[in-house]
């Protein structure tokens, strides 16, 4: 019932033959037949990705005519997984641990995507060495130890230097993925000039206040 699975496929990093079993196919009819309003609309979008994989180009997608009987379905997914000596694609957390304990290899969705996002949130803040300049004016670039490109504002000026940085927003393009950060200014604090003469009088002053206590005494 995850159609990220399609996304993968269509980018051909499923390579081996696909197999559904039927009794899964046959699972999410009873879900889609059911009545939990969200389980219902999850199954039905597990049968429409189904249907769509058949036709993606990259993997062989087949439905296993496999047994309906009463076997649950996660039991079934491992007795075939090991029967083929297959992989199970699932994002089911409880059915990816008791597969690893009959030595199954899963592949995790869930694990795909957290690998993939951005290490990074907005408003962090990380070093980072410029190396060169951005296309657009102003711009310094640098790159993060993995190779990832950030994009600095106004550091231009500051190639071959290390400095902090704040993170802001990622894109990613058909090409990898690009971070935007800017540069952390220091504040400076400004202190009144009256507080620093109430705090520190002048030396007039603390001559006046010598001789106001000499005619007092």
């Amino acid at each position: 019932m995850d159609g990220r699975i399609l996304s993968i496929a269509k980018t051909g990093f499923i390579g081996d033959d696909l197999i559904i079993p039927r009794s899964v196919i046959r699972e999410l009819q009873l879900l889609a037949d059911g009545k939990d309003s969200e389980k219902r609309m999850r199954a039905r979008l597990g049968m429409d990705t189904a249907n769509e994989l058949e036709r993606v180009v990259y993997c062989n997608t087949e439905i296993l005519e496999d047994a309906l009987d009463r076997t649950p379905v996660d039991e079934r997914l491992i007795e075939l997984a090991k029967r083929n000596h297959g992989m199970i694609f699932t994002c089911d957390y409880n059915l990816q641990k008791v597969a690893e304990t009959e030595k199954i290899e899963v592949l995790n969705p869930n694990e795909l995507a957290n690998n993939l996002r951005s290490e990074f949130v907005p408003g962090d803040k990380f070093k980072l060495k410029i190396s060169t300049e951005g296309q657009n004016p102003k711009q310094g670039v640098g790159y993060l130890p993995e190779g990832t490109m950030v994009v600095v504002d106004d550091a231009h000026k500051l190639i071959g230097k290390e400095i902090e940085v704040i993170f802001e927003k990622y894109i990613q393009t058909a090409s990898g993925r690009m971070l935007f950060a800017k540069k952390v200014t220091k504040r400076r604090t400004n202190i009144p000039k009256a507080v620093i003469n109430k705090v520190k009088p002048q030396k007039g002053q603390r001559q006046a206040r010598g001789r106001a206590r000499g005619s007092a005494k």
